[in-house]
C-alpha cells in the first residue's frame, strides 16, 4: 500500500501517466486487493471510520485504462469495461442466477446474493444476505450479518473523491425498499422499517424520549427507524416533507436475527 499510494496520487495529477505500465500496474493492483478485501475505500481506526481518498482515485482511473470487452456467461451478453466476479464456490458465497457483483467489490465468506446487484469498490461483510432486486453501489460498506431487503437501494459514490460512501454497521437490518444514499451511516444494530429514506440532508428525529433529537447523515447503533412527515414552509404554503423517526432502541431480548415485524411490534408499529 505504501508502494501504490504515491504512484495513484501522481497519476491522479497527471493523467499522461496512465501511458506507464508501471501506473497501469499499480491501479489493477489496488483494484486487485479491493476484490480480496485486503484494501477497504473506508475502515475504521480507533473507532472512527476513515475515507481512503487514494483508493477511490484509483477506482475511477481503472475506467480510462480498461477497454470495453464482450463479456459472456451462458445466455446472457454484457459490454462492459470491468469484468465480473467470478469463482464464488471458492469463496464460499452463495450466488442466485441473476445476481451480479463486478470484479473489484469485496464479498466475505458466507454471503448470500439474491438476484441483485453489487458495484465496484463496495465491502460486504461475512454472513450478510442482499435480496432480491438489491442494490450496493459503489464504495458502499456493509457490515456482517446484515440483511439488505428486496428492493433496497444503497447509494455509490465515487466522486468527489473526499465524499464519504455509505456505510451500514454490523447486524443491521433494512426493510423492503430502504433508500440509504449520500454517505449515511446506519450504526450497529440498527433496524429501518420499509420505506425508510436516508439521505445526507434527510432529518432524522428520536422521537422516542420526552423532547426530539434531531440527527443528519447518523443513525446511531440499535436504533428502530420508520419513515415519517415533517410540516415545511414553502413559499405556497405549509407541506409535509419526508423525515425518518427513531421510535426507540432494539431491546436486549431481541435476538439478532429477529424479523422487521417483530421489531417494530416492539413499539406497537403496525406492520
Amino acid at each position: 500500500m505504501i508502494q501504490l499510494k504515491p504512484i495513484i496520487e501522481s497519476a491522479w495529477d497527471d493523467r499522461e501517466l496512465l501511458k506507464q505500465p508501471a501506473t497501469r500496474h499499480a491501479i489493477c493492483a489496488v483494484i486487485d486487493q479491493l476484490d480480496q478485501g485486503t484494501l477497504r475505500i473506508a475502515s475504521q481506526e480507533s473507532g472512527v471510520w476513515i475515507t481512503h481518498e487514494w483508493i477511490k482515485k484509483a477506482v475511477i482511473l481503472y475506467f480510462p485504462i480498461r477497454k470495453m470487452e464482450l463479456i459472456e456467461t451462458g445466455p446472457f451478453q454484457f459490454y462492459d469495461k470491468i469484468p465480473l466476479k467470478s469463482n464464488y464456490d471458492k469463496l464460499g458465497v452463495r450466488v442466485v442466477p441473476q445476481a451480479i457483483a463486478r470484479y473489484g467489490a469485496f464479498l466475505a465468506e458466507g454471503v448470500i446474493l439474491m438476484p441483485s446487484y453489487v458495484n465496484i469498490g463496495a465491502y460486504i461483510g461475512a454472513g450478510t444476505m442482499v435480496d432480491t432486486w438489491a442494490t450496493v453501489g459503489s464504495c458502499a460498506q456493509i457490515g456482517k450479518h446484515c440483511h439488505l431487503s428486496g428492493g433496497v437501494g444503497i447509494g455509490g459514490v465515487l466522486e468527489p473523491v473526499q465524499a464519504a460512501p455509505v456505510i451500514i454497521e454490523d447486524h443491521c437490518f433494512l426493510g423492503s425498499r430502504c433508500i440509504v444514499v449520500e454517505g449515511v451511516r446506519v450504526g450497529s444494530e440498527a433496524v429501518l422499517g420499509a420505506n425508510v429514506v436516508l439521505t445526507g440532508s434527510t432529518k432524522i428525529i428520536d422521537v422516542s424520549g420526552k423532547t426530539p433529537v434531531e440527527y443528519k447523515g447518523y443513525i446511531p447503533p440499535r436504533s428502530v427507524v420508520i419513515p415519517g412527515t415533517i410540516p415545511k414552509t414553502f413559499p405556497s404554503g405549509v407541506y409535509q416533507v419526508p423525515c425518518a423517526l427513531i421510535i426507540g432502541s432494539r431491546k436486549p431480548s431481541t435476538d439478532l436475527k429477529t424479523s422487521l415485524n417483530q421489531a417494530l411490534r416492539e413499539f406497537d408499529v403496525p406492520v
